[in-house]
């Protein structure tokens, strides 16, 4: 409000001092004199002051129409001039409108519309790193691959655009399957931008499938220096593509490479299952079982697993089942309560024919938590004790159907996996599987069914004495969830077939 009264107030003084000195030149006498062709004017002071205004408005404008004519003369011949440069404005203006209306047809979805737009654009516009790039993206989008590519190339020869260009011809590769070319393309993209973190994770990824694990740990080192990844996940996943290369190199033989990178991962990660296993094979063929029990028991601290057990008996592997139910004492007392220590106590003991420890082991166990594993063991303990053999036949139909227990299970799309490994076979995410058991139930099996009348006789005389023995139901034919593997029930069949014929000699002593 101030202001524009300020602004009133001095329009009026402009004013008012105007009209007092043209006041003053009118009071004035004399004036100028000019004689053209013998004519003689006479000029007051008033008029002698507009005439002095309108010579330099005239000679302006002489000049202005003069400097018009030269550029004229100018661009008729060529040269750059203020005419050239306004028509210039205006392809501008069309050009970048061209492209505005492009990439809302991009956006939008209209890959004909906004490869149209691209080309109008790059008719009127000087910026082929502009242009190229909405004629590649829209005619990726139209379907167009090969004129998507030609603009992917003229994108990589300008030094701007290079990683672009680099970017979009791996992606095509990708599309196409070419998975080893894609991977060199990002390389070459994660050397022009280290700290790009969707190159780096492409990367990663197209070297791990690659089984290219020493490539896949260094990008794994460029995410941790550019801040893209936390220190504790890089640690975990350096150490899953350390073991990954040391199960490479160890498939053969467990050569002295194999052990340093089996004992790096278990190192970087201690209570990766897997790379404990592998460290303490390592630390055994280097005579050093006292290594290899000290990196066993921390990782059973963190998860006991069967995996650990197993490479806890290969230290000494000439012991005799007794020697080995005290010297597993030494992970035993690590977690007693837990299911796998309760499993793996019962099974040392049934080797080493304690039955009744073994059932005092397992007690509860086959009714609190069911699987297969502790439905056979207990069908091993029966038959080691001299059960009727349809008690045995009766927990081993129920193993039959039962759950298989705790598995290697990816967190991200809950498939089961036999054994370990670094990707999932489903979805192929990194480092997702867990030792768990599955929250889905397993798949369903015809051939259990129609196992189940081998193993329980399919005879009612079987089924009644069962029942009478050890106050258990006659077993039912129901739909099998999952076989029990071989691998969880080995210990098994040994058992039985070596206690067969004592509990056969006693039951005819007993008829006797």
């Amino acid at each position: 409000m101030l202001w524009s009264l300020l602004k009133i107030l001095v329009f009026v003084a402009i004013i008012a001092l105007l009209a007092f000195g043209a006041g003053l030149l009118m009071e004035m006498s004399g004036g100028v004199q000019i004689t053209v062709a013998g004519t003689e004017y006479t000029l007051g002071p008033l008029q002698s002051v507009i005439a002095l205004v309108a010579l330099v408005a005239l000679v302006w404008l002489f000049l202005k129409l003069l400097s018009l004519l030269v550029a004229t003369w100018k661009f008729l011949n060529g040269d750059e001039t203020a005419l050239s440069r306004f028509f210039d404005k205006g392809r501008e203006r069309r050009g970048y409108k061209a492209l505005a209306e492009g990439m809302m047809a991009l956006a939008s979805g209209e890959g004909r519309l906004a490869l149209a737009k691209a080309d109008r654009a790059a008719r009127y516009l000087e910026k082929p790193d502009l242009t190229d790039l909405l004629t590649a993206q829209a005619a990726e989008l139209a379907g167009d691959t090969k004129r998507a590519a030609d603009a992917y190339k003229r994108l990589v020869g300008n030094d701007k655009t290079r990683f672009v260009g680099v970017r979009g011809i791996m992606k095509q590769k990708l599309a196409e399957g070419d998975t080893d070319t894609a991977r060199k393309l990002a390389e070459k993209a994660l050397a022009l931008r280290p700290r790009h973190e969707e190159t780096q994770n492409l990367l990663l990824d197209l070297q791990a499938k690659a089984e290219d694990w020493a490539g896949a740990r260094k990008t794994l080192t460029a995410k941790l220096k550019s801040g893209n990844l936390p220190r504790d996940v890089y640690k975990r996943r350096d150490a899953v593509l350390a073991l990954s290369e040391a199960r490479d190199v160890a498939r053969e033989d467990i050569s002295l490479e194999a052990r340093e990178r089996a004992i790096e991962a278990n190192r970087l990660s201690p209570d990766l299952v897997p790379a404990a296993a592998l460290a303490a094979r390592a630390y055994i063929a280097e005579g050093k079982p006292k290594n290899a029990i000290r990196v066993l028991k921390k990782a059973w601290e963190a998860q006991p697993h069967p995996d650990l057990a197993a490479a806890f008996a290969a230290i000494a592997p000439d012991e005799t089942p007794q020697e080995r139910v005290k010297r597993f004492k030494t992970l035993t007392r690590i977690h007693p309560e837990h299911p796998e220590t309760r499993l793996l106590a019962a099974e040392l003991n049934i080797v080493a024919e304690d039955f009744p420890e073994a059932r005092r082991v397992l007690d509860g166990l086959a009714e609190t938590a069911p699987d297969s594993r502790a439905l056979t063991l207990m069908a091993a303990i029966e038959r080691g004790e001299g059960a009727p053999e349809a008690v045995v036949r009766g927990w081993l139909a129920k193993a039959l159907s039962a759950p298989r227990g705790p598995q290697w299970v990816c967190d991200n799309c809950g498939q089961i996996h036999s054994e370990w490994a670094p990707f999932c076979t489903n979805c192929h995410a990194f480092d997702t599987l867990s030792w768990k058991t599955p929250a889905t139930p397993e798949i369903t099996s015809a051939i259990g069914g129609a196992m189940l009348p081998l193993i329980t006789g399919a005879l009612e005389d079987h089924s009644a004495e069962a029942a009478e023995a050890e106050d258990i139901p006659e077993a039912e034919p129901v739909e099998p969830e999952d076989i029990p593997a071989a691998a969880d029930a080995a210990i098994v069949p040994e058992v039985i077939d070596s206690t067969a014929e004592e509990t056969e000699t006693s039951e005819g002593k007993e008829r006797k």
